[in-house]
């Protein structure tokens, strides 16, 4: 108790939550982690971040960061620890539109940097279906990715300086707005994707991009995948490299879509085997402009790839977004994948990245192992397919934590033939934890808790996560 009159005594006691007043932050969004923790701190700015770390390290008791709550593998989940919430470090400091940064906190919700951006003329691309409520702290910890990674990059790559509170309290001031700067080390690299166990991101400089002027939006449908596969090249090579997103829906994800969100509809009559969203966007006024036709020379361009492979026999059918209206209709059913997964149990969530002429054999390979381990097994899937990055959910035939991980393990295993990862865009937590011991290279493991030891020799920053236990010689 001595710990939470201290951080009362910083914080303000209406700042320092206990008790019942913890459920909402103890527990994930999915419902998969509860949490007890011992408290929770509301901190208002790096400095009071800070005062939390340093009398909690005095203390001796972990510390857990925690930002939107959108996490899918357990990162926040602590007993006994003090959560630091970064929901009141929440100002956008600066927007530069020459040069086209956005300086903002860790507890900003990433759609306000959207709209803030906007109003400048300009875009903030680290997109996806959680952007309403997850925060930049929390993307940043788990170097999330999203629909956009294809043409812009994941969070690491869009990036130029980072804050951070280090395990002693001491202030790590990367901000850095420059894109070349060689002097040493990269550090500011270590802190992204770490989740929080190296230390806590306080703040971030972020790119911005020019606003599109004009997107060429299709849903198109084919009898397999790696007859599909072809567009995003030829689309690539007929824009200039603009293709932003490529979507990959197959036949069980829009059967679940039609049950769960019948309001969305279907862009066929007949669900096919293979559903592709393909979105291109342009800054060049010349390509957005429509013509006396009313026709954009985007989507025009884009209409011309889908004709030929529609004429060679690659594509079976196509649909093109006539309005903003019919694009964001498009996008709704991609962005549906959460709630296609609500209430399937048991289910074993994966988020695997392949090389991208691997997908179709990950997904035959998959299906045939796991059928053969569980006859009856279920799978789903969703992807990030221009980058390779898949959402595959199996969904066994019994509630048993043993077939569970033989599940998992065989998911692994298929992607490591392929040359692929086990972890995409979510972040490790605890639920890879298996994953990282089995699949990792020992050597980077060793290396990545020699780092950890070097910034947290106590232990303390959000323990037990990302790394595993060393087995007992």
């Amino acid at each position: 108790m001595g710990l939470i009159k201290d951080l009362a005594a910083v914080l303000g006691p209406a700042q320092v939550l206990t008790g019942a007043d913890c459920d909402g932050y103890a527990r994930d969004w999915m419902g998969h982690y509860h949490g007890a923790p011992l408290a929770v701190a509301r901190p208002a700015n790096t400095a009071e971040v800070a005062a939390c770390v340093r009398l909690a390290a005095a203390a001796g008791v972990p510390v857990v960061a925690i930002s939107g709550n959108t996490g899918l593998v357990g990162g926040t989940m602590t007993r006994g620890g003090l959560m630091i919430s970064l929901e009141r470090l929440n100002r956008i400091r600066e927007i530069r539109p020459e040069a086209r940064l956005v300086i903002a906190e860790a507890g900003v919700v990433l759609q306000r940097i959207h709209e803030a951006a906007e109003a400048q003329g300009l875009y903030f691309p680290l997109w996806f279906g959680a952007r309403g409520s997850a925060m930049l702290g929390g993307a940043l910890s788990t170097n999330a990715g999203g629909s956009n990674v294809l043409r812009y990059g994941s969070t690491r790559g869009l990036c130029l300086g980072i804050e951070v509170v280090l395990a002693d309290g001491r202030v790590l001031n990367l901000m850095s707005e420059l894109h070349k700067d060689n002097s040493g080390y990269d550090l500011k690299d270590l802190f992204i994707g770490a989740e929080g166990t190296l230390g806590i991101v306080t703040a971030a400089v972020m790119k911005l991009v020019p606003r599109p002027l004009a997107y060429a939006t299709a849903c198109v449908s084919a009898e397999s995948l790696p007859k599909a596969l072809g567009l995003l090249n030829r689309m690539q090579a007929a824009t200039g490299g603009r293709v932003e997103a490529f979507e990959f829906m197959p036949r069980r994800y829009c059967e679940r879509l039609a049950e769960v969100r019948p309001d969305l509809g279907l862009p066929f009559a007949e669900i096919p085997e293979v559903t592709l969203l393909i979105e291109a966007g342009t800054t060049v006024p010349d390509e957005a402009a429509p013509g006396p036709d009313g026709a954009v020379p985007l989507v025009d361009r884009l209409e011309g790839v889908l004709a030929g492979m529609l004429e060679e026999g690659l594509i079976a059918d196509a649909v093109v977004a006539r309005s903003e209206a019919q694009r964001l209709q498009m996008w709704a059913r991609r962005e549906a994948a959460a709630e296609i997964g609500i209430g399937l149990e048991p289910v074993v969530d994966t988020d695997v990245c392949l090389p991208v002429d691997k997908v179709d054999a990950f997904l035959r390979d998959a299906e045939a192992r796991l059928v053969a381990l569980d006859p009856g097994i279920g799978t789903s899937c969703v992807a990030h397919l221009g980058d390779g990055n898949l959402h595959y959910s199996a969904y066994p035939t019994r509630d048993d934590p043993a077939l569970a991980d033989a599940v998992m393990d065989c998911i692994e295993e298929v992607v490591r033939v392929l040359g692929g990862s086990f972890s995409a865009e979510h972040g490790i937590g605890l639920s890879k934890l298996p994953s990282m011991r089995r699949r990792k290279d020992p050597v980077a493991l060793d290396v990545m808790r020699r780092i950890k030891a070097a910034l947290d020799p106590a232990g303390l920053m959000n323990p037990g996560k990302v790394l595993p236990a060393e087995r007992a010689e």
